[in-house]
């Protein structure tokens, strides 16, 4: 039986296109990116925030930290695959990032 929270090929595509810094690992059913911060601060300031929003949404990363890098992995255990859950965590990994990659104002 299909869990309706598995997203079917064409949406998974659809949700890729508009997620270009994510790759699909498709042996795992797996959204994964690598991020590079500034330094060490800035990663773990990222990390912080996902796992508040990981903690309220009960949907929580697979990731992997050394100084500036941060890589993300989210998956559906439940569904074996990739989920909207997923698609939505991905997006605010994006939005968390930007505000951290941005260049500095002079």
């Amino acid at each position: 039986m299909q869990h309706q929270d598995l997203l079917d090929p064409e949406a998974l595509r659809l949700a890729l296109a508009d997620l270009p810094l994510w790759t699909l690992d498709a042996d795992r059913g797996a959204l994964t990116r690598r991020l590079r911060f500034a330094s060490f601060a800035e990663a773990f300031g990222f990390m912080a925030e996902i796992a508040l929003h990981a903690e309220r949404h009960d949907h929580h990363p697979e990731w992997f930290n050394v100084y500036n890098r941060v890589d993300v992995t989210w998956t559906s255990h439940d569904v074996q695959g990739v989920s909207a859950r997923d698609v939505a965590m991905a997006r605010l990994c994006d939005a968390a990032a930007a505000r951290r990659l941005q260049p500095a104002a002079p």
